[in-house]
């Protein structure tokens, strides 16, 4: 049977779903925290392995920071959900040939108010010094 069908059994996550909920418990960290906090935090029942597991993919992508404490880590977020967003943006964006025609065929699907906001934005950007 397939997970996540029609047939009760788990419901499968997506993918980067499980990273997602680590880096929300990070982001609500007082501080850096173990892995124990964050399974805690998680509440779903992840094996403490599974959680160590995806705070070291992180690490490995350069979303969190690792500091040792004592025999083990204390893990801290280097970005918030948005720049976990925009990571995978600029991802899919960097594994396409023709970045142009993946940009403009975003832009075209974006609302009017989201369209204002990308060129408010790219305005604030041009208008920093560089550098």
């Amino acid at each position: 049977m397939v997970e996540g069908g029609t047939g009760g059994g788990p419901r499968r996550r997506g993918q980067g779903e499980l990273e997602a909920q680590v880096l929300t418990a990070l982001g609500g960290a007082p501080g850096p925290v173990n892995v124990a906090w964050v399974q805690e935090r998680l509440g779903t029942g992840l094996a403490y392995t599974t959680v160590i597991t995806i705070l070291t993919r992180l690490h490995a992508k350069g979303l969190v920071t690792r500091e040792r404490s004592g025999r083990s880590f204390v893990w801290t977020p280097v970005t918030d959900e948005a720049g976990l967003a925009a990571l995978r943006m600029r991802r899919v964006l960097d594994a396409e040939t023709d970045r142009g025609a993946v940009l403009a065929s975003f832009v075209t699907t974006l609302s009017e108010s989201d369209e204002r906001l990308l060129r408010d934005l790219l305005a604030q950007a041009g208008d920093e010094p560089e550098d």
